[in-house]
Formats: C-alpha cells, structure tokens, sequence
C-alpha cells in the first residue's frame, strides 16, 4: 500500500473515531437540522455544558463542526453535512443486521 493511501485510511479512522461516541453522534444528528449554541445544545441533549464543550472540541478539531462567535455566545454549524449520510447507512445497516438475526448483536450486546 502506497503512503498517500495509507494517509487516507489514517485519517478516515481519525474521524470515525472522533464520531464514535454516542454524545458525539447526537451533536451531529442535533445540528443537521440547524446550528445552535453551546446552551441550546446542552439543554436539549441534557448535558453539562462543560462536558458538551470538550465533545465538541473534538468534533471542531477534526473538522466535523465550526464554531462563530455571537456576542457572549459561541454557535455551532455542521462543518460537513455528508457525514449524515454515512451515519444513515450505518444506522440502516445496523436495523438490517439486526432484523436478520433477531435481535441479537454480534458482540452479545459488548462493545466492540
């Protein structure tokens, strides 16, 4: 495997991840309908709003939101709104797996 490819697939593993992580997914879901403010987020998610900003630094860092400052408050924008797509796969091939083997993860219910 030549550098540039192996480069590639280090950086797709970087961003999976940067998104496997539950709070994470649910920040990306929440912003593909619209942008919205640490607060926002945090209440409608339920979380600390402490714990909501180390998530989406991770998330700022490895380019999956932005952020813009409005006045005393920091917005959040989906940074690239593909990665919906991907998690529609995952999340149709997840419902498929599942219907196959009724019900049954393959990792009896571990992570991985």
């Amino acid at each position: 495997m030549n550098a540039e490819r192996v480069k590639e697939y280090r950086e797709r593993a970087r961003l999976l991840k940067v998104l496997a992580h539950e709070v994470r997914l649910a920040v990306v879901d929440r912003l593909a309908s619209a942008p919205a403010t640490v607060g926002e987020l945090a209440e409608e998610l339920g979380l600390e709003q402490s714990a909501l900003s180390k998530h989406l630094a991770l998330l700022r860092a490895a380019g999956v939101v932005e952020d813009e400052r409005k006045g005393r408050a920091v917005e959040y924008r989906l940074l690239i709104p593909c990665v919906t797509e991907f998690l529609a796969c995952a999340t149709q091939a997840i419902r498929e797996r599942i219907s196959l083997q009724g019900g049954l993860s393959p990792t009896g219910g571990k992570e991985i």
